[in-house]
């Protein structure tokens, strides 16, 4: 019989999940399972929660957050209750499961936690489940058990064989495309774009946030050959075609206020234009209602963290979980601008990545006329700080100072009193989720 809950013995519980079914987030690729066998199984088991409620699937190498919440927010306001789901945490691993409602939001209690995971731990251990395995399927039961109106789903990594694949969207998107995770998803765009297309399901509209030559075909390939066969098309390829909506090749019904949006908005990044559009039609095809105020206030309502935050004002200190040379290419460029229209005198950047990324794919877009603190997180996963600086100066890289701190807080500290000798200084601390999550909480 199951003891009464505690708060040490709920985070007693929780530290070895981690251990027993460790997170891609806390191990990287040792704790990918692709495929979904197991998942239809215990999904079966539970009487397939997911069909109680509409799901939105997110796939895509960046944006999918950021779409996922911003559409999160926007259906609430119009009197639904939404559950959200995305990846990675930053602080609680039940940020990754909350309802959205009323203008706010909330995670899944820790009893519930406690109660799930004593009520199905044996089988759990007799599946031989992954960590992203439970929380998504607690995720989809505890959203039934919410009587939630719809759910955005975001996939975990990939798509064709990613845990939450086996829900029957009312909308499927992949936001774009990149190199990430080549080691498990393929080394091209089209192989990759193969492996996030694998969330487009036979009568469901589709959209995709960015084409481009190389995965516009595949996407054009998977809507056909899923809905060939269905007989509410009879082979008419034009209507099938008609599900497949590219969103950069669209105008949607509200974007010529997509400058004031964007200039209100709470995610300032200046990547979210491009995220911003994806929801924007996302919400046509589904024919529902675009509130601005939603929009605006998108992480406040959702309670959406890690994306081009503010931490501070003084200094200025930014924080952004953009790892790979897709998603940092977007935040160079708006530091730099940044710069350049005189908004911060010197640039601070304090970065760490994790070792099984390809950092040298990064270092070069890395800006030389700022000052660096290379770090690295407490994780088992985390790239030693002098091994990112021999990278840098390596790949013939200068800057105005390089230092090196071997942990978070340090090199936080380091930043903040280098930020001392400047008039306008800007702080940005990114390169990897786990450096972001520890430097949240300074």
């Amino acid at each position: 019989m199951e003891s009464a809950f505690s708060a040490e013995k709920y985070a007693e519980m929780i530290e070895k999940l981690f251990q027993r079914f460790p997170s891609f987030q806390k191990a990287g690729a040792s704790a990918y399972k692709p495929g979904i066998a197991n998942m239809e199984f215990i999904d079966s088991l539970m009487g397939h929660p997911h069909r109680n409620y509409k799901v939105i699937h997110v796939a895509g190498t960046n944006g999918k957050g950021s779409v996922s919440n911003m559409l999160a927010s926007s259906l609430s306001a119009t009197g639904m209750k939404v559950g959200l789901y995305t990846s990675p945490h930053i602080l609680d691993f039940r940020e990754r499961m909350r309802v959205v409602a009323d203008g706010g939001n909330y995670y899944v209690s820790k009893e519930y936690v406690w109660d799930f995971l004593n009520r199905w731990r044996d089988t759990f251990d007799h599946l031989d489940l992954s960590f992203f395995e439970i929380t998504t399927i607690m995720a989809l039961q505890w959203f039934s058990d919410e009587k939630v109106d719809y759910v955005v789903l975001e996939t975990g990594l990939g798509g064709r064989l990613d845990s939450t694949n086996i829900v029957t969207p009312v909308l499927s998107i992949i936001t774009n495309i990149g190199l990430d995770h080549c080691d498990m998803l393929g080394d091209t765009l089209a192989e990759i774009a193969f492996e996030k297309a694998g969330i487009i399901k036979p009568k469901t509209p589709v959209v995709v946030g960015e084409s481009h030559p190389e995965t516009v075909p595949v996407f054009e390939r998977k809507v056909l050959y899923t809905n060939l066969p269905e007989p509410a098309f009879m082979g008419n390829r034009t209507a099938i075609m008609s599900l497949l909506t590219f969103a950069d090749r669209v105008e949607p019904l509200m974007w010529d206020e997509h400058e004031e949006i964007l200039t209100d908005m709470d995610l300032q990044g200046a990547y979210q234009r491009n995220n911003l559009r994806t929801v924007l039609v996302a919400l046509d095809v589904l024919g529902q209602t675009c509130s601005r105020a939603a929009l605006i206030n998108t992480a406040a309502i959702t309670g959406f963290r890690g994306r081009w935050e503010k931490i501070s004002d003084s200094p200025l200190t930014i924080c952004d979980i953009g790892h790979n040379e897709h998603g940092l290419r977007h935040n160079v460029a708006q530091l730099q601008q940044m710069k350049a229209s005189g908004r911060c005198s010197q640039l601070i950047i304090v970065y760490g990545s994790v070792a099984d990324k390809d950092v040298d794919s990064v270092l070069h877009l890395l800006p030389e006329d700022a000052v660096y603190v290379f770090t690295q997180a407490h994780s088992r996963r985390a790239l030693a700080a002098e091994i990112i600086r021999e990278k840098y100066i390596g790949a013939g890289k200068t800057a105005k100072a390089i230092y090196v701190r071997d942990n978070v807080a340090e090199a936080v500290k380091l930043a903040r009193e280098l930020a001392a000798g400047y008039s306008d200084p800007l702080i940005y601390i990114g390169g990897s989720t786990y450096v972001v999550s520890e430097a949240v909480t300074l």
